[in-house]
């Protein structure tokens, strides 16, 4: 499951952020200092850090630079209340991708998260995502079961990827459709349930049983290994 981690002092902000990172399908873990946001990303090892710069023990571009050492491929984006773009480009210089200016909306943060996560793609290094029976093979874009290629469609091949990339955890309809189609997609969402119904017909040919790909009603879809 992807992993975010929420480093804010304040228990409003950082409270209501993990909640709707988890309404999103995210791991959402949370800490209140930079000792803390130490301790917790290297045990949970985040995918993405949302870092508060103003923290009551270490200040946050120190925190940057230490987690962006102990955590290299971690996204890092800095929530900042202040306004001074020689501190903004200080924390870039330490190590942030990104930053917003509080107070921010919560759409954008959420869209800046899919954006990193989605131009993160798979792990460094990885070719072939595996779940169960089911390979497939990234840079090639095939994908088997067993021994057997399934024919996909370019989009039921990344739709599969998107899936099966985190399989066992919920991927909402929102982020599927940002991630497979396009981010500013604003037709119907139709589309979606169509290729899961195509993708699930698929893999029932080869042996790999329909209810792989669960539906979560209200949410989106969890490939299940």
């Amino acid at each position: 499951m992807t992993c975010v981690l929420v480093v804010e002092d304040d228990l409003v902000i950082r409270s209501e952020l993990v909640e709707a990172l988890a309404a999103q399908g995210y791991q959402a873990e949370a800490a209140a200092s930079g000792a803390e946001a130490l301790e917790v990303a290297d045990r949970h090892q985040p995918d993405l850090v949302l870092l508060d710069l103003g923290l009551p023990d270490v200040d946050g571009v120190a925190v940057c630079r230490r987690l962006r050492s102990a955590v290299p491929d971690t996204v890092i984006v800095v929530l900042t209340a202040r306004t001074q773009e020689f501190e903004v480009v200080v924390a870039l210089d330490a190590g942030a991708d990104d930053y917003l200016t509080k107070p921010f909306r919560l759409t954008e943060l959420m869209a800046r998260i899919r954006a990193h996560l989605r131009r993160r793609g798979p792990a460094q290094g990885e070719r072939v995502l595996t779940a169960g029976r089911l390979r497939l093979d990234l840079p090639a874009r095939r994908a088997y079961v067993g021994e057997a290629e399934v024919a996909l469609r370019p989009k039921e091949f990344d739709l599969l990827a998107a899936l099966v990339s985190r399989a066992g955890e919920v991927v909402t309809r929102e982020q599927l459709m940002d991630e497979v189609w396009d981010e500013n997609w604003f037709g119907s969402t139709k589309t979606l349930d169509v290729h899961v119904f195509a993708l699930r017909r698929k893999l029932a040919e080869h042996g790999e049983g329909m209810e792989r790909i669960v539906t979560v009603r209200g949410r989106g879809y969890r490939y299940e290994p």
